[in-house]
């Protein structure tokens, strides 16, 4: 079998320098002039700015399932999906960044995603307990909450509930009739501009052609699936918390649970990622040799704004570990710790010592 296959079976010190390796190899990609046209050219044809609202579940990497150039999609991860834009630091960022895209002249798509498994309810949500019609009913609040700031027309920005099943990646759209485009039920891809027209005719017209390509790619990643086993990714096997952001580097399914840090209690999904680590140790699904916490914090600029980001990541990965300390002795002790910045215009992650 290829590392690939194996990297979860493998000694913690081994995991943790191949996660580096992936980190340096996706950073140098991004970085290839190759890449860098690749991503001007998707943006010239289709402007829409996509942000997606996530759960931190390792499984749910949107740009892989839709054969997305890297750097097009903006993420936000939590537990579960779980957001209120009321949070004050979500709510700033979320902001500005759709201020900044509307002021350059482009609409937002924001996806907002749930995710379950039609293989087995136990894949679904941990964050939701598995419960796929709360996590539902928990989109629809942030749909509501992002019309009443960003307007209902949906003339700018528009606020899509979008279900993500896990066993075969594929994308189930929510209208606002309530009607449901799942990609997972062969539909001719010559038939989704008509499909799109049909069910969401409240949304801009170049949005929609803008959208088409994430669904077409979607139709194809999910055919690609079906041509593989897929045991190894249809079931919790993270060895990984990574806390703050810039991880998009993480293409491996099931590496990592991923925590935004984003809600006034961070500490609860923390709490959540450890225990998930600390079961899939005991049963078996990973080694107990160790787990990695990864804090990771981006900036745009050297200076101040680089400075800001190492003091933020140090609290983050100290406010971790503490967490997982007080209520996880047991598992602390295999705790390894890495703190990081992220150079967003290269995305390299630069690692840090810890402070003297």
């Amino acid at each position: 079998m290829t590392l690939f296959g194996t990297i979860h079976e493998q000694p913690i010190a081994r995991r943790i320098n191949w996660v580096f390796d992936l980190a340096r190899r996706y950073s140098a990609e991004f970085c290839s002039p190759e890449a860098f046209l690749a991503r001007e050219r998707y943006l010239a044809l289709h402007p829409t700015a996509i942000a997606v609202l996530k759960c931190m579940d390792g499984r749910i990497n949107i740009p892989v399932a839709t054969n997305t150039p890297p750097g097009i999609i903006q993420p936000f991860r939590n537990l579960g999906g779980m957001f209120d834009m009321g949070w004050p630091h979500l709510g700033e960022v979320l902001a500005q960044h759709v201020q900044r895209m509307v002021r350059s002249g482009r609409r937002v798509l924001i996806l907002i995603t749930y995710h379950f498994s039609r293989g087995d309810v136990h894949r679904g949500c941990s964050g939701f307990g598995c419960d796929t019609v709360a996590a539902i009913a928990h989109t629809r609040q942030i749909q509501s909450q992002m019309e009443a700031i960003f307007g209902a027309a949906h003339n700018s920005v528009y606020p899509l509930i979008c279900g993500f099943e896990t066993d075969e990646d594929a994308l189930l759209l929510h209208s606002s009739d309530g009607q449901i485009l799942d990609l997972s039920a062969d539909i001719p891809v010559d038939e989704l501009e008509v499909e799109l027209a049909q069910r969401f005719h409240d949304m801009p017209q170049e949005m929609r052609c803008d959208l088409l390509p994430l669904l077409a790619g979607n139709l194809s990643h999910i055919k690609g699936l079906r041509q593989e086993r897929r045991a190894l990714t249809v079931e919790h096997r993270e060895w990984m918390i990574c806390l703050g952001r810039g991880f998009d580097f993480l293409h491996t399914p099931n590496l990592a649970l991923i925590v935004g840090p984003y809600s006034p209690d961070l500490a609860d999904p923390i709490r959540k990622a450890a225990a998930i680590i600390e079961n899939n140790m005991a049963a078996g699904r990973i080694p107990a040799d160790g787990f990695l916490l990864l804090a990771s914090v981006p900036y745009d600029e050297i200076g101040v704004d680089r400075a800001r980001a190492v003091m933020k990541s140090h609290f983050l990965s100290k406010f971790a570990a503490e967490v997982i300390e007080r209520e996880f002795p047991d598992l602390a002790g295999k705790m390894i710790r890495h703190t990081a910045v992220l150079d967003w215009n290269s995305r390299r992650i630069e690692t840090l010592s810890e402070p003297s």
